[in-house]
């Protein structure tokens, strides 16, 4: 049984540079794999390997007094989730288009047993702030997509659809927390009062809420060959990804004649099939979605 832990912290970090090999290397002699970005604004990763592995590369890591008190949050996976371990340098944990600072101002954390009460409120307006092909597969009950590709593009969306003075109440939340402690940060610098985020994240909020008190639908992506995990944080046993477009599956694409095992999916079929097969579902009335590219 292979452990996955997603991790992150915001610190300023002056030499990103000099852990970089030392943490690859912990990594490595310990039979970690996976990726963990350094940058000078902190970290931010998601690594796999047995217990002891992974419970010594943390234990290296927290070693740092900078990382003494970090959190990380566990699920598991029956099989290699990660093929390699990397340790990268990047300017930002997570790039969001706009400049934020998480250590100075954060929305309110809200813990998983807290959750279902604010946004349950019909004044809480609650943001999926997860890109659209994660949010395909799964999200909170009643909450919003923003129907972003990156998350550079969550500014953009904010300007165009929150009003400090019309949304009085806003409640945000993503995979692990990392991206809300950026998007919280940024609403706040915008002058919204009442900002919310769910503390942990989805996998948080999965791990500790029986499904019958749920209010989440469907299942969570990660970023791993798992591709998503369920209430419980049990891998995911129906949905998939397009190993040609990269996008999240449900279980119904995968049975639809749009998609082709590494060949094209319903989100790219228009683009990656052959054009006999596209016009021919095409004079069958088969509902293609996009155009013919």
């Amino acid at each position: 049984m292979y452990v996955v832990a997603a991790l992150y912290k915001f610190v300023e970090i002056q030499n990103p540079a000099e852990l970089q090999p030392k943490w690859k290397q912990k990594m490595l002699d310990n039979g970690v794999t996976g990726t963990i970005l350094v940058t000078p604004e902190g970290i931010n990763g998601t690594i796999s390997g047995f217990r002891e592995g992974i419970d010594a590369v943390l234990a290296y890591i927290r070693s740092d007094a900078r990382f003494a008190d970090l959190e990380h949050k566990e699920s598991f996976a029956d099989e290699k989730p990660f093929l390699r371990t990397k340790v990268k340098l990047k300017k930002e944990t997570i790039p969001m288009g706009a400049p934020v600072d998480p250590k100075k101002i954060v929305g309110t954390y809200i813990k998983p047993q807290e959750w279902n009460t604010l946004i349950s409120d019909p004044e809480t307006i609650v943001v999926d702030t997860r890109n659209d092909y994660e949010i395909y597969i799964g999200t909170f009950k009643n909450a919003i997509n923003p129907k972003t590709a990156t998350f550079k593009e969550f500014p953009k969306w904010v300007a165009e659809n929150l009003d400090p003075q019309k949304h009085k109440k806003v409640a945000m939340f993503c995979t692990g927390g990392i991206r809300c402690e950026k998007s919280t940060s940024y609403l706040k610098e915008q002058g919204f009062e009442n900002v919310f985020h769910l503390q942990g994240g989805i996998l948080k909020y999965l791990e500790e809420i029986d499904q019958e008190q749920s209010l989440w639908q469907g299942e969570c992506y990660v970023f791993d060959d798992r591709v998503a995990v369920g209430h419980g944080l049990e891998p995911s046993k129906e949905n998939g990804l397009c190993t040609a477009c990269g996008h999240s599956l449900i279980a119904a694409d995968l049975k639809r004649p749009t998609y082709k095992k590494d060949a094209y999916c319903p989100h790219c079929f228009g683009e990656r099939a052959p054009k006999e097969i596209y016009q021919a579902l095409l004079d069958a009335g088969y509902p293609l979605q996009g155009k013919r590219l």
